[in-house]
């Protein structure tokens, strides 16, 4: 695995969720076409919980302590357990960045890393270095493209025909 890929990958997406949250009203933050989907606040806090939670610890686990299990989370609990609905969207912007710049920094701070070092999870198999790095940048463009769609939907939702765009 690149490294380097994958470092310039995190930062251009950082960039880009920056980008696709500024100057957002109230109403397009807390937009959801349902219930069940999340809006772009709960999109961010999920963002900053899987920084810090899951994918920076868990590669953090398996390259200072390998075959060692990280702590177990349950990311579908988050919503409520963190009270994402509740946050204030600037701020947790804010933690955001701060959250994916600490990550930034610490990968970029490994000299030759051991990304073949792996633990063994129950159901998915031997998870290594280079599979949590891969999939943290996979994570990023699912909700990217999450945070686009809202978006498009307010914009539907709130102004009425967009169909000479083109079809979603």
């Amino acid at each position: 695995m690149d490294l380097e890929y994958i470092l310039k990958g995190l930062e251009k997406n950082l960039d880009t969720i920056l980008s696709l949250t500024q100057k957002l009203s109230g109403q397009e933050i807390r937009f959801k076409k349902i219930n069940t989907d999340w809006n772009i606040l709960e999109i961010i806090c999920h963002l900053i919980d899987e920084e810090k939670m899951d994918f920076r610890l868990r590669l953090q686990t398996v390259l200072t302590s390998p075959y060692k299990h990280p702590p177990i989370i349950d990311p579908e609990s988050w919503p409520k357990l963190h009270q994402y609905d509740t946050q204030d969207f600037q701020i947790k912007l804010a933690e955001f960045q701060t959250e994916r710049k600490t990550s930034l920094t610490y990968l970029r701070s490994l000299k030759d890393p051991k990304l073949t070092n792996y633990y063994e999870h129950p159901a998915l198999g031997n998870l290594d270095g280079n599979h949590f790095l891969r999939n943290w940048l996979a994570h990023d463009y699912l909700h990217i493209r999450q945070i686009t769609f809202r978006k498009y939907q307010f914009l539907k939702n709130s102004f009425g025909d967009i169909s000479y765009a083109g079809i979603w």
